[in-house]
């Protein structure tokens, strides 16, 4: 038994990279496609599809579940979570439609600075000066890359700043669900929601979609629901410290498939925004990897036999 330990511990971490490897692609490719589909289609109806196909994707993983695991009580916590989820959806596909991708997807990376102080506002939880400067280092990326009062300041830039906002409050919500509720049960009523959420905006610029539009919507769904999934088995593998700077192969390639397809450089304001934001974030991802450590490992002494 003791012989094969090693080979578990040093197969699981990169196992875990390897799926977090796939899961920055899959989302690389739902960026991608978002951007093809939109082309053609309003965000309302690209949200709508993607949403729609998502959950067809994940319908067997939910069927195979046990009945226990889809019964919640906190039905109105959902409703509230998907409405915020659902205004932090369409903001993010109007950015990605509107915005060069590489700028769009960079401003998306500034999540985990406001997950951060949803955290310290909601959960009450101790944020020290360290993270709190590498906060405050984010802001200052993302205020490089937006440039409010210069001339290539436009509301699309707002609306990728409100999809990071909310995506951090959401976050914290989905975090405060997990404490009753399983993996699969917050799938589950997360896409029950959201598809007709996301109906009501498309039925007032509805269009059916015409040709290859309907490759990229239902890629939009598949690859979408596949990152979900890929990411959060990765966590469940491997520390965040280590995992979120694989995150960052996203963007290189949605810059490169940028350049290639929609003939969009790459400026050096979003490059320099985006490697502050990027430091930020890994930097943040380190230090509540570390606490977690040290609260595990406190309270793995407090609950020692005595003697032991």
């Amino acid at each position: 038994m003791s012989a094969g330990a090693p080979a578990v511990s040093t197969t699981q971490p990169m196992r875990a990279a390897g799926l977090m490897l796939a899961s920055t692609l899959s989302f690389g490719i739902m960026a991608i496609a978002i951007r093809l589909a939109s082309q053609s289609l309003h965000t309302f109806e690209v949200a709508f599809f993607r949403n729609l196909f998502g959950l067809m994707a994940v319908l067997p993983l939910l069927l195979s579940a046990r009945r226990a695991e889809l019964r919640t009580r906190q039905l109105p916590k959902y409703f509230v979570r998907c409405a915020i989820g659902m205004v932090s959806m369409l903001c993010g596909f109007w950015a990605i439609g509107h915005l060069p991708l590489a700028q769009a997807i960079s401003l998306t990376y500034s999540t985990p600075i406001f997950v951060t102080i949803a955290a310290a506002l909601f959960l009450h939880e101790q944020v020290r000066a360290r993270r709190w400067a590498a906060v405050a280092a984010g802001f200052l990326g993302v205020l490089v890359i937006v440039r409010p009062g210069s001339t290539e300041f436009s509301v699309d830039s707002l609306a990728a700043l409100a999809a990071a906002v909310l995506g951090g409050v959401i976050s914290i919500q989905i975090k405060q669900l997990s404490r009753i509720d399983s993996a699969n049960t917050i799938v589950l009523y997360t896409y029950a929601f959201w598809v007709p959420m996301s109906l009501i905006p498309a039925l007032f610029v509805w269009q059916w979609p015409q040709g290859v539009a309907w490759v990229w919507i239902v890629a939009a769904g598949v690859f979408g629901t596949g990152g979900q999934v890929l990411w959060t088995h990765a966590l469940k593998l491997g520390e965040v410290s280590a995992l979120t700077p694989i995150s960052f192969v996203q963007l290189p390639l949605v810059s490169v498939a940028g350049w290639l397809w929609f003939h969009e450089t790459l400026d050096r304001y979003t490059v320099i925004g985006a490697a502050i934001i990027l430091g930020s974030n890994a930097y943040i991802a380190h230090r509540e990897a570390l606490l977690a450590r040290k609260k595990a490992s406190a309270a793995a002494t407090a609950g020692a036999a005595p003697g032991e």
